[in-house]
């Protein structure tokens, strides 16, 4: 977007700005609906901390299925640790993620609950997660 800023007004210029703001306005609506969809809004996650100390989903899908295989649980666990480096809100150093026939621990902390959710949500979006099961807290 500061690309744009300051810049003489150009037709091209404008409609790739329109894009642009359009294109994250639908990301945004996108990812706020996953969040919901999940029940992993902040209120969702703090009243879930507050009740049981962790915080779990599953996929119903998948539940008859589990992953035996300790290759399979190894490139997932590196998966999620991938998303999370490249996540600049998440510290991939605060945040242990341990996988076991498909379930996904996640432990640590995080600065946010925000951070929680978008924790849980990169791993219960990787594939051969069936569990993401979340003992995250905030520092």
């Amino acid at each position: 977007m500061w690309y744009f800023r300051g810049q003489p007004s150009n037709a091209r210029l404008d409609e790739a700005r329109d894009r642009l703001v359009s294109g994250a306005t639908n990301v945004e609506h996108a990812a706020r609906t996953r969040l919901d969809e999940l029940g992993l809004t902040p209120d969702n996650i703090k009243a879930e901390l507050k009740r049981t100390g962790r915080v779990i989903r599953k996929k119903s899908e998948a539940l008859g299925q589990s992953i035996a295989n300790a290759t399979a649980d190894a490139r997932i666990t590196a998966d999620i640790k991938g998303k999370m480096l490249a996540d600049p809100d998440l510290s991939a150093l605060s945040i242990s993620v341990n996988t076991t026939g498909g379930c996904v621990t996640l432990a640590g902390t995080t600065s946010s609950v925000a951070n929680i959710s978008k924790a849980m949500v990169l791993a219960y979006d990787t594939e051969g997660v069936t569990q993401v099961i979340s003992t995250l807290s905030v520092k």
